[in-house]
């Protein structure tokens, strides 16, 4: 039986050399900004949808309610 719970010891994996090479460095700067970018779309998917028609006011809406029953509440 494989004993699975070997340590490997530092640098056995890659060598230290590599980590110091452009292109492993591009490929970490480019995995920690898709891991950004992919946390923040995250956490606009959990928030509520906004409207922009909530946040801009019309100049056509009216200020004032037109309805036969004017004590609904729904104006202003």
């Amino acid at each position: 039986m494989i004993p699975m719970n070997v340590i490997a010891p530092t640098g056995l994996l890659l060598p230290a050399e590599l980590l110091t090479t452009p292109f492993f460095q591009f490929l970490s700067a480019f995995v920690a900004i898709n891991t950004i970018m992919f946390a923040a779309l995250a956490i606009a998917h959990m928030l509520p949808k906004v409207y922009f028609s909530d946040l801009v006011s019309r100049r056509g809406r009216r200020k004032e309610t037109r309805s036969i029953h004017p004590d609904d509440g729904q104006g202003s």
